[in-house]
């Protein structure tokens, strides 16, 4: 056995979330169908972590550029990585910041992937509004916010809330319609409206989980084995006995009201 091996962190994983390849490609080809490549310059990823979808769309719009704002300097170093990689790396830049109050910004384009209570100091479910209303200020007129929130698909049993993370509350999301009412009231028009399916949801689950299990599967008596092994079993067990079917990720395409 040797000691020096750390189990592997996310390397299945193309997007940090319940998205696939096609919904991707189709909500790219979207934005810059409705954003007019010479128009669109700028792209403000929230939360990117690698910002796979962000250098997609670079790739998409030459000429653009972007910024993705993260705290894992490990996810933004991946980031970098594969922006150097992809030829991408003088037209992109990954900053380890804060979102909350960033001076990054405005953009024409606005990314933010399940990362809205990082927006502000807001607790759930108020951090939802907070985020839209500093969202409407981080997009240019024109131009389109991207976001990935949660929401309950149905209401929650209090045996499920009890399964799911530490004090996980039927209050801490909205259901869609009230989300998208959300969006309108901070300003928005929702120029798309579409959720994750469930083969999206078990293919992030399982690829987030998939290093971790092979090598937990190759190091039984690793010394990191039992808190891996602990960890694992835990968020396995949040998303089979919690969520799963329960809560949803919302796809909002915004369209800044003049």
């Amino acid at each position: 056995m040797d000691d020096t091996i750390a189990p592997p962190r996310l390397t299945r994983l193309t997007f940090h979330g319940p998205l696939s390849e096609d919904r991707a490609a189709r909500m790219i080809r979207r934005l810059t169908d409705r954003v007019a490549p010479t128009a669109l310059t700028t792209v403000l990823d929230v939360g990117c972590g690698w910002g796979e979808f962000m250098l997609r769309l670079l790739t998409s719009t030459p000429g653009a550029t972007g910024v993705g704002i993260d705290l894992n300097e490990d996810d933004l170093a991946r980031g970098r990585t594969n922006a150097k990689d992809r030829g991408l790396a003088e037209r992109v830049r990954f900053v380890r910041e804060s979102a909350v109050d960033t001076v990054q910004g405005p953009a024409d384009i606005v990314l933010c992937f399940g990362a809205s209570h990082a927006l502000s100091n807001a607790q759930p479910p108020e951090h939802t509004a907070a985020a839209l209303h500093v969202l409407r200020r981080l997009v240019t007129p024109g131009g389109r916010v991207l976001l990935g929130e949660g929401f309950w698909q149905r209401p929650p049993t209090p045996g499920e809330l009890s399964a799911m993370w530490p004090e996980a509350s039927a209050s801490e999301f909205h259901d869609l319609s009230d989300l998208v009412d959300l969006a309108i009231a901070a300003g928005f028009r929702p120029a798309w409206i579409e959720t994750a399916n469930d083969d999206e949801w078990e293919n992030f689950e399982s690829a987030y989980q998939s290093d971790v299990e092979e090598w937990l599967a190759s190091h039984p008596d690793h010394p990191l084995a039992r808190e891996t092994r602990d960890r694992a079993d835990r968020h396995r067990s949040m998303w089979l006995r919690g969520y799963r079917g329960v809560m949803g990720l919302a796809y909002l395409t915004l369209v800044p009201v003049n």
